[in-house]
């Protein structure tokens, strides 16, 4: 008989994370937050209301994710609750909108202006900087068709990613209209919704394979350089041209783009439709203050295939950015929305116009410290008080309660060993300083401070100033009461 006490007790688990789910230390929350901070004030400044959502949906509420079997976990984690009903872990912060919209649009102040952010989670493969959970941040208009809403929310992108550390430059917001290939394309022949995403995915690979390989894509199709086929959209010789003359329109200045797209799409309903709603929000973002360089029309753009009703845009990272050791790393797209006017509809079966912008925290936070700047600036630990005697306890902590108290932050060393461990401890710790109370001090109602920061600066060679070093001294003595003085010296505050 197997004794499963004894078994248990042997046991011992792998300490492991799940593969995609990231353990993350101060420098990464700090960097989130410090962008959440940033951004938050941009949108409440545009005068969008903070709206947090549960982490489960139902999953039917999920779009997409429809249950289509007996356990929905198709790019969703789902469970099942003991009314027998499935629900999934948020797949991103935009339909739990469409169904709180849904749910409570009597009451709401229409449009509604939210914005919102948390963590998201998505069952696919993990892969390098591919999470199953990460932190968005959305900002959404549900209940206004019109285009300056679009407007709005590019000019609020623009200026949320130069809150968050992207100086003008470092980013750009690019703009199209679905509406105007809709309209290309219908006037050229293509009148299957198939034949119109096939263009649709062939035209969002233009950055990677060229014009060359998109005239392919558009027509029988390509073979690439492995040997695999994909199949063409099918369109023919004039239809491929008007295509390619289409996005590659792209003149810069938006108001010069949008009378190159204007000679393209010329007597389409829809594509002189799109055209309009483009020159309106070129309109507003002038008014806004927004440059060319800061937003442009980019007519290869392409979001969402089958998502995105009108228009769309995306944040590009023009930053050069490199990994940790040096080599250069893309980042390319950090955002991207656009107007999608069916999703409140399904759930209320009335269409609802809505436009709105997402990026991911994460992701921005990684571009940001690839290009050099970390958000939320260089860690910095808390002041540490080293322990000499037990018995001296009731000093250190007397000490630390009188910086605290001053709003700096500091900690006593709470571990068991001697004197060098400890300052190794607190260079670990990135400590400013640390505080040293022996007897004599004590005695003598006197303090040693030791300035942590200097001594690294004098490593790196950049304190070889000698009237920066009278100034500003490794280790100092001095009477109790001037502590707080001291220390806030050292740290800059």
């Amino acid at each position: 008989m197997t004794d499963d006490t004894t078994e248990n007790t042997d046991f011992r688990p792998e300490a492991r994370a799940p593969r995609g789910f990231a353990d993350k230390r101060a420098r990464d929350l700090r960097a989130e937050r410090a962008i959440l901070e940033a951004v938050s004030a941009v949108y409440e400044r545009y005068g969008f209301e903070a709206l947090d959502t549960g982490a489960f949906e139902y999953a039917d509420a999920l779009g997409k994710f429809l249950p289509d079997s007996d356990r929905p976990n198709e790019g969703v984690f789902a469970l099942q609750d003991d009314d027998d009903q499935w629900m999934a872990l948020r797949y991103d912060l935009t339909a739990p909108l469409a169904r709180f919209t849904a749910q409570n649009w009597e009451t709401l102040p229409k449009p509604f202006r939210r914005y919102a952010f948390g963590p998201v989670w998505r069952n696919e493969k993990p892969g390098p900087g591919r999470f199953r959970q990460f932190i968005q941040c959305d900002a959404d208009t549900v209940g206004s068709a019109r285009p300056e809403a679009d407007a709005e929310i590019i000019a609020m992108a623009v200026e949320g990613l130069e809150a968050a550390g992207l100086p003008r430059g470092a980013a750009v917001l690019k703009i199209n209209n679905r509406k105007l290939l809709n309209g290309l394309l219908t006037a050229a022949g293509a009148d299957s919704a198939g034949q119109k995403l096939a263009v649709l995915r062939a035209v969002d690979k233009l950055d990677r394979l060229g014009v060359d390989g998109v005239r392919l894509l558009l027509g029988e199709g390509r073979l690439d350089e492995s040997g695999d086929f994909t199949k063409g959209a099918g369109l023919k010789g004039k239809a491929i041209d008007s295509v390619l003359d289409f996005v590659q329109a792209g003149a810069g200045g938006r108001s010069a783009t949008l009378d190159n797209i204007a000679k393209v799409v010329a007597g389409s309903a829809e594509g002189d439709e799109g055209l309009a709603e483009l020159s309106r929000i070129d309109a507003a973002l002038t008014s806004l203050g927004i440059a060319d360089d800061q937003a442009f029309i980019d007519p290869s753009i392409v979001r969402g295939l089958e998502y995105y009703t009108g228009a769309v845009f995306e944040a590009e990272l023009l930053l050069s950015t490199t990994d940790e050791k040096g080599n250069k790393v893309s980042f390319g797209s950090i955002g991207g929305g656009g107007r999608y006017d069916d999703l409140v509809a399904r759930f209320t079966g009335n269409v609802t116009p809505a436009t709105g912008f997402s990026f991911g925290v994460s992701r921005l936070a990684a571009a940001l410290r690839a290009a050099g700047r970390e958000p939320g600036g260089a860690a910095r630990g808390p002041v540490v008080v080293i322990t000499f005697d037990q018995a001296h306890m009731p000093e250190y902590f007397s000490v630390v309660g009188q910086l605290r108290a001053a709003g700096i932050p500091a900690e006593v060393y709470l571990g068991t060993s001697g004197m060098k461990p400890q300052m190794k401890y607190a260079d670990r710790r990135n400590a400013p300083a640390v505080v040293m109370l022996g007897g004599d001090e004590i005695a003598a109602g006197t303090v040693t401070i030791k300035d942590l920061d200097a001594g690294r600066m004098a490593a790196e060679g950049l304190a070889d100033n000698a009237a920066w070093k009278a100034e500003r001294p490794g280790q100092q003595t001095i009477p109790r009461d001037q502590l707080v003085a001291a220390v806030r010296k050292i740290i800059g505050g």
